[in-house]
């Protein structure tokens, strides 16, 4: 439903974000009215839904994921937001965008809240199988990415394995470390472990999808029950806890601020040659004008013109692989 997507871009568009909403007119028109405000409409009866395969973008141009793509594509706007079908929004970058020069698969990132900041994880869900060349360009544009967003000049790369040593984890990882220790322009620290997410003990950390989106969705769904018991203990007990949730209350919200997902809105999609955002189904309208901000911030950054100018600087046999 179009709801939190319009009420989003409405409070995008009072901050001086130029929005389009992209999809059926006759439904979008009167949630706008609802809000007695106007945006542009580039009109799309046809949707892609959840229940639809990601693959059939292919034979539906007509549909809105990829009339938004297209609108990128010929210079009409600078960033397609999407909260719907993320294996759509995909499919339709690849097929109108395409990819940057030495990309071999896009990936998505997600930027993840630690003890020391924030870290950038990738891919989340772009590539269930990787190739070990396909991790060294995650780590490019992660590095590229957490320069920009996180203001670290030499962000430190961190490969998520199953052990510090160098030795350890699977034949991806092995190979994974022996080619991110000769990439130039980044600051490999080495492998790291589910554990040190949280810990921030990098800045990037690297992964195939399979594990990254099994990560990332650990980490929201501990987040959120971690709360409800937190919650549950301090409202449930005595007269004494209860004065103390009360005291405690502003310094819970500011970390569950930090924690919930929507104040950042939408991921990333890496390595294409357009700016594309990823967010989630059921996201409401803080989540899609935190998404917008994000698109925008990442267009003011050049994001895309940067990781071009990192993957182009990788040598063309390392990224073969």
């Amino acid at each position: 439903m179009p709801q939190a997507s319009v009420a989003g871009a409405v409070l995008a568009a009072k901050e001086g974000i130029p929005v389009i909403l992209v999809g059926d007119a006759e439904v979008l028109k009167p949630e706008l009215a609802k809000h007695q405000f106007e945006l542009p409409i580039h009109h799309s009866s046809d949707v892609i839904t959840m229940d639809d395969h990601a693959g059939d973008v292919r034979k539906r141009k007509g549909s809105s994921i990829m009339q938004a793509m297209q609108l990128v594509k010929d210079s009409q706007a600078a960033a397609a937001v999407s909260m719907g079908h993320s294996g759509a929004t995909m499919a339709a970058a690849l097929l109108v965008l395409g990819r940057i020069k030495g990309v071999d698969r896009p990936a998505i990132l997600a930027t993840i809240p630690s003890r020391a900041g924030f870290v950038a994880l990738l891919d989340v869900g772009a590539n269930a199988d990787c190739r070990a060349a396909y991790l060294q360009q995650f780590a490019v544009m992660g590095t590229v990415y957490a320069r920009a967003f996180f203001g670290k000049m030499q962000p430190t790369v961190g490969l998520m394995s199953i052990g510090e040593e160098e030795h350890k984890g699977n034949e991806l990882t092995k190979e994974a470390h022996e080619l991110l220790n000769k990439t130039p322009n980044i600051n490999f620290f080495g492998n790291v472990e589910g554990r040190d997410l949280l810990k921030g003990s990098s800045d990037v950390m690297v992964t195939d999808g399979f594990t990254g989106n099994v990560i990332l969705k650990l980490a929201e769904g501990e987040a959120k029950e971690l709360f409800g018991w937190i919650r549950a203990a301090l409202v449930g007990g005595s007269w004494l806890t209860k004065i103390g949730a009360a005291l405690v209350k502003p310094a819970l919200r500011s970390v569950a601020a930090k924690l919930d997902p929507s104040e950042y809105g939408a991921q990333p999609l890496l390595g294409v040659k357009g700016y594309a955002f990823i967010g989630h189904g059921s996201s409401d309208a803080k989540a899609v004008l935190s998404a917008l901000r994000t698109a925008r911030r990442s267009v003011e950054a050049q994001l895309l013109e940067k990781i071009a100018a990192g993957m182009a600087e990788l040598p063309k046999a390392m990224v073969t692989g």
